[in-house]
C-alpha cells in the first residue's frame, strides 16, 4: 500500500526496492526496529535529499536498514510525509536549511486514511514533534511544513548537520 503524494525511491542505488509483505490496512504489522550501528569514522554520508515519502510500511524497513549502515545519514532539502521517520535515527542529522512536512497518511488519490499507520508513523516521533502529529498533522490532509530550525525547538534531540563541507 503506498500512501497518496509520496514515491519510494530506494536510497543506495546499487541495491533494489525493498518488496513489502505485511498489510497495513485492517491488519496487523510486525516491524522489528534495527539495531544501531554506530558511524565509522571518514566513511562518505547517505545523503537524502528532497525525499517526498512513500510507503510506511516500506520507509521503516529503509531505515531500519539506514540505522545498521554504520554510515551517517544527512537529511537535506525536504523530507516530507515518511521520509521524517527517518530523522530520529540515532545515526541521522538533519539539514540546518530542511523543511519537514507532515500530513494525515492516506490511501492515494483518496482522503481515506487508514487506521494504524498514524501509530506506526507515531512510534518514531518524540517530544513536540510526537505531540503536534497526535493533535494536529496526523489529521490533516493538507501537508503541514515546518523548518529545521523549528523541527529542533519540538525535539531538541535532533542533530542538525554540519554545513561546514556543504551547503543546504
Amino acid at each position: 500500500m503506498a500512501l497518496a503524494g509520496c514515491v519510494t525511491v530506494p536510497m543506495e542505488p546499487d541495491r533494489p526496492p525493498i518488496t513489502n509483505s505485511g498489510a497495513v490496512a485492517g491488519g496487523g504489522v510486525s516491524i522489528t526496529p534495527a539495531r544501531p550501528s554506530a558511524p565509522r569514522p571518514g566513511v562518505e554520508p547517505i545523503v537524502i535529499r528532497d525525499n517526498k515519502g512513500g510507503n510506511v510500511v516500506r520507509m521503516i524497513q529503509q531505515r531500519n536498514r539506514l540505522a545498521s549502515s554504520g554510515r551517517p545519514v544527512e537529511i537535506r532539502g525536504y523530507c516530507g510525509s515518511a521520509c521524517t521517520m527517518l530523522i530520529t535515527m540515532p545515526n541521522a542529522c538533519l539539514g540546518p536549511m530542511a523543511t519537514v512536512g507532515f500530513h494525515a497518511p492516506r490511501i492515494p488519490n483518496t482522503t481515506y486514511i487508514p487506521p494504524g499507520v498514524d501509530d506506526l508513523m507515531a512510534q518514531y516521533y518524540r517530544n513536540g514533534i510526537l505531540r503536534r502529529w497526535n493533535a494536529e498533522w496526523k489529521h490533516s490532509l493538507k501537508i503541514q511544513k515546518i523548518s529545521a530550525a523549528e523541527y529542533v525547538r519540538l525535539d531538541p534531540q535532533t542533530k542538525i548537520c554540519n554545513d561546514r563541507a556543504r551547503r543546504q
